[in-house]
Protein backbone atom coordinates (compact mmCIF):
# COMPACT_ATOMS: atom_id res chain seq x y z
CA UNK A 1 0.00 0.00 0.00
CA UNK A 2 1.29 3.62 -0.59
CA UNK A 3 1.50 6.44 1.90
CA UNK A 4 2.77 10.17 1.75
CA UNK A 5 4.25 11.88 4.53
CA UNK A 6 3.88 15.63 5.02
CA UNK A 7 5.20 17.58 7.54
CA UNK A 8 3.85 20.87 8.77
CA UNK A 9 6.00 23.48 10.32
CA UNK A 10 7.09 27.05 9.52
CA UNK A 11 10.63 26.26 10.78
CA UNK A 12 11.22 23.24 8.81
CA UNK A 13 9.37 24.62 5.87
CA UNK A 14 12.30 27.48 6.26
CA UNK A 15 15.49 25.45 6.99
CA UNK A 16 15.69 26.38 10.01
CA UNK A 17 15.17 23.08 11.85
CA UNK A 18 15.45 19.54 11.21
CA UNK A 19 12.67 17.38 10.22
CA UNK A 20 13.12 14.60 12.54
CA UNK A 21 9.20 13.57 13.06
CA UNK A 22 8.86 12.73 9.06
CA UNK A 23 11.62 10.54 8.65
CA UNK A 24 10.60 8.56 11.83
CA UNK A 25 7.48 8.08 10.50
CA UNK A 26 8.94 7.29 6.80
CA UNK A 27 10.68 4.39 8.35
CA UNK A 28 7.99 3.42 10.64
CA UNK A 29 5.58 3.07 7.67
CA UNK A 30 8.38 1.14 5.41
CA UNK A 31 9.53 -1.39 8.39
CA UNK A 32 5.31 -1.80 8.04
CA UNK A 33 5.42 -2.77 4.24
CA UNK A 34 3.79 0.42 3.11
CA UNK A 35 5.61 2.29 -0.04
CA UNK A 36 6.16 5.93 0.84
CA UNK A 37 5.69 7.37 -2.37
CA UNK A 38 5.83 11.13 -1.66
CA UNK A 39 7.71 13.43 1.04
CA UNK A 40 6.37 17.05 1.53
CA UNK A 41 7.41 19.90 3.76
CA UNK A 42 4.59 23.12 4.24
CA UNK A 43 4.32 25.63 6.65
CA UNK A 44 1.40 26.28 9.00
CA UNK A 45 -0.49 28.31 6.41
CA UNK A 46 -4.21 26.74 5.70
CA UNK A 47 -4.21 26.97 1.94
CA UNK A 48 -0.79 25.41 2.01
CA UNK A 49 -1.65 22.67 4.05
CA UNK A 50 -4.65 21.88 1.77
CA UNK A 51 -2.53 22.39 -1.68
CA UNK A 52 0.04 19.94 -0.61
CA UNK A 53 -2.99 17.44 1.40
CA UNK A 54 -4.54 17.35 -2.48
CA UNK A 55 -1.22 16.73 -4.12
CA UNK A 56 0.06 14.20 -2.55
CA UNK A 57 -3.37 12.40 -2.34
CA UNK A 58 -2.91 11.68 -6.10
CA UNK A 59 -0.76 8.87 -5.55
CA UNK A 60 -1.16 7.47 -2.11
CA UNK A 61 -4.03 5.43 -0.32
CA UNK A 62 -3.21 7.15 2.85
CA UNK A 63 -1.43 10.82 3.74
CA UNK A 64 0.45 10.73 7.12
CA UNK A 65 0.78 14.66 8.13
CA UNK A 66 2.93 15.62 11.16
CA UNK A 67 2.31 18.80 13.26
CA UNK A 68 0.59 21.45 13.72
CA UNK A 69 -1.75 19.52 16.04
CA UNK A 70 -1.27 21.47 19.13
CA UNK A 71 -2.56 24.17 20.90
CA UNK A 72 -0.14 27.80 19.65
CA UNK A 73 -1.91 30.25 17.36
CA UNK A 74 0.22 28.79 14.40
CA UNK A 75 -0.96 25.42 15.05
CA UNK A 76 -3.79 25.02 12.43
CA UNK A 77 -3.68 21.53 11.07
CA UNK A 78 -7.00 20.51 12.17
CA UNK A 79 -8.61 23.57 10.46
CA UNK A 80 -7.11 23.02 7.58
CA UNK A 81 -8.12 19.63 7.01
CA UNK A 82 -11.30 18.91 8.80
CA UNK A 83 -13.27 20.81 5.86
CA UNK A 84 -11.38 18.60 3.49
CA UNK A 85 -12.90 15.22 4.90
CA UNK A 86 -15.83 13.32 3.36
CA UNK A 87 -15.65 11.15 6.74
CA UNK A 88 -14.07 11.51 10.01
CA UNK A 89 -13.22 8.58 11.69
CA UNK A 90 -13.20 9.41 15.56
CA UNK A 91 -11.78 6.38 16.74
CA UNK A 92 -8.59 6.75 15.47
CA UNK A 93 -7.72 10.00 16.85
CA UNK A 94 -9.24 8.49 20.05
CA UNK A 95 -7.50 5.39 20.70
CA UNK A 96 -3.73 7.69 19.88
CA UNK A 97 -4.55 10.08 22.44
CA UNK A 98 -5.77 7.47 24.37
CA UNK A 99 -2.53 5.10 23.99
CA UNK A 100 -0.63 8.34 24.37
CA UNK A 101 -1.97 9.30 27.50
CA UNK A 102 -0.25 5.59 29.00
CA UNK A 103 2.67 7.83 28.37
CA UNK A 104 1.93 11.44 29.27
CA UNK A 105 -0.67 13.67 30.40
CA UNK A 106 0.15 16.16 27.38
CA UNK A 107 -1.36 13.57 25.20
CA UNK A 108 -4.71 14.92 26.12
CA UNK A 109 -3.89 18.21 24.78
CA UNK A 110 -3.10 16.59 21.51
CA UNK A 111 -5.71 17.64 18.81
CA UNK A 112 -4.69 14.87 16.13
CA UNK A 113 -7.46 14.07 13.90
CA UNK A 114 -8.27 11.08 11.37
CA UNK A 115 -10.49 10.81 8.27
CA UNK A 116 -11.29 10.24 4.16
CA UNK A 117 -10.97 12.30 2.02
CA UNK A 118 -11.73 11.30 -1.24
CA UNK A 119 -10.18 7.47 -2.16
CA UNK A 120 -7.08 8.22 0.68
CA UNK A 121 -7.14 7.90 4.66
CA UNK A 122 -5.99 11.35 6.43
CA UNK A 123 -3.93 11.05 9.52
CA UNK A 124 -3.08 14.29 10.98
CA UNK A 125 -0.34 13.77 13.88
CA UNK A 126 1.97 15.03 16.28
CA UNK A 127 4.81 17.19 15.34
CA UNK A 128 7.19 15.92 18.00
CA UNK A 129 9.41 13.11 16.45
CA UNK A 130 7.97 10.64 19.58
CA UNK A 131 4.65 11.78 19.26
CA UNK A 132 4.09 11.60 15.74
CA UNK A 133 5.28 7.58 16.21
CA UNK A 134 4.03 6.71 19.10
CA UNK A 135 0.53 7.90 17.59
CA UNK A 136 0.82 6.20 14.14
CA UNK A 137 2.38 3.16 16.44
CA UNK A 138 -1.09 2.65 18.30
CA UNK A 139 -3.07 2.69 15.31
CA UNK A 140 -1.09 0.70 12.94
CA UNK A 141 -2.58 -2.40 12.84
CA UNK A 142 -6.00 -1.29 11.50
CA UNK A 143 -4.83 1.34 8.65
CA UNK A 144 -4.42 -1.56 5.86
CA UNK A 145 -7.93 -2.67 6.96
CA UNK A 146 -9.35 1.10 6.68
CA UNK A 147 -7.31 1.61 3.21
CA UNK A 148 -8.56 -1.33 2.00
CA UNK A 149 -12.19 -0.22 2.54
CA UNK A 150 -11.93 3.33 1.80
CA UNK A 151 -10.44 1.86 -1.66
CA UNK A 152 -13.39 -0.36 -2.37
CA UNK A 153 -12.90 -3.69 -0.97
CA UNK A 154 -16.12 -5.37 0.26
CA UNK A 155 -16.31 -7.15 3.99
CA UNK A 156 -19.09 -8.85 5.25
Amino acid sequence: MKAAVLTISDRCSRGEQQDLSGPALVALLERHGWTVTARATVPDEIPEIRAALEALRADAAMIVTTGGTGLSPRDVTPEAVRPLLDKEIPGLAEKMRRDGLAKTPHATLSRSLAGVRQDALVLCLPGSQKGAVDSLHSVLEVLPHAVEIIGGAQHD
